[in-house]
């Protein structure tokens, strides 16, 4: 199989762009791959949307500090993720910044963020409350009085992941799943690999400052303060919170993408790798995951084995 015998389809979902590339090129097995991409993505905004009433997570939101509530299979993995997440970065990635994203007016679909939004919260937010605030016990979940969660930082890159082995699994194809940038791959790769433009926003031309990679197994991800990004009364802020503070991060790095065993584990390093600044390399150097780190003049870092920035590699 080459990349020339894949079907695409583009179609918005999230507040984002999602790219869905199968190896299937009759046009139904890719219908069908569309339909149970949607089914799966439908299946986690109902679970875990911040910004639908009706949602899981707002209900358990609503109800912190009230004690177990009782949610679905689905909605438990998907916060077993993000605890899991906190707890293997030392709560640099942490679901407990519901309430600081509010407080920057990030309540709503980021499209209809406004451009300069009005404060939300009045008074600082503080350091977030952290992911032992945050209890899950099989099929019951619960929050502590003043507790509000926000998955964003690994919800769409499972939701990836499902999807691409979804997929995968039902059509015996190969899968490259791209939600915003928060790739899977699943079944056969191409044979050279599936090509990725990596830049700081997922929905750039090709002429974007950026590098081409191929992965073959796992996932990759792009975390970026370049996206967004609007501003409260005036001052510039994006939506990667500082767990210590409360506030949007002050990083030495733009953007980081990471390549790693699924598109969850690509995403929580990104994202880490943000709010860890400079200590960031060396921490991917020593977990062994491929890297490519802008900071904000432009220049390059890499690690773990990501490819020279003079020419398509591989990135797995």
């Amino acid at each position: 199989m080459t990349i020339d015998d894949v079907a695409r389809d583009t179609f918005g979902v999230f507040g984002t762009t999602a790219v869905l590339l199968v190896s299937a090129t009759n046009r139904a097995a890719a219908s069908q791959a569309r339909r149970l991409a949607d089914c799966e993505l439908a299946a986690v905004d109902l679970a875990c949307s911040r910004f639908r009433p009706d949602s899981e997570l707002m209900a358990l939101n609503r109800a912190a500090g009230e004690g177990p509530q009782r949610i679905t299979p689905l909605f438990a993995d998907l916060l077993r993720a993000a605890l899991r997440a906190a707890r293997i970065t030392g709560g640099d990635v942490d679901p407990t910044c519901g309430r600081a994203l509010i407080a920057l007016g990030y309540d709503r679909d980021f499209a209809e963020v406004s451009e300069d939004a009005p404060p939300r919260l009045t008074g600082p937010v503080g350091p977030v409350p952290g992911w032992q605030h945050v209890h899950l016990e099989g099929s019951r979940a619960w929050l502590d009085r003043g507790v509000q969660i926000d998955l964003g930082a690994t919800a769409k890159a499972m939701a990836a992941d499902r999807c691409a082995e979804l997929i995968a699994g039902e059509l015996d194809c190969g899968v490259l799943m791209s939600l915003g940038g928060d790739i899977a791959v699943a079944g056969p790769a191409p044979a050279a690999g599936w090509p990725v433009r990596v830049t700081d926003d997922h929905a750039a031309p090709p002429s974007a400052p950026g590098q081409t990679v191929t992965i073959s197994t796992g996932g990759l991800a792009t975390s970026s303060t370049t996206v967004r990004a609007w501003k409260v009364g005036g001052r510039p802020v994006h939506h990667i919170i500082d767990p210590a503070t409360g506030e949007p991060v002050r990083s030495c790095w733009r953007t980081v993408s990471v390549a790693a065993g699924d598109c969850v584990d690509a995403n929580t390093a990104s994202t880490a790798a943000i709010i860890r600044g400079p200590a960031a390399l060396d921490w991917l150097h020593d977990i062994g995951l491929p890297a490519r780190l802008v900071r904000h003049d432009g220049t390059v870092e890499t690690t773990a084995g990501w490819p020279r920035n003079d020419g398509p590699g591989a990135a797995a």
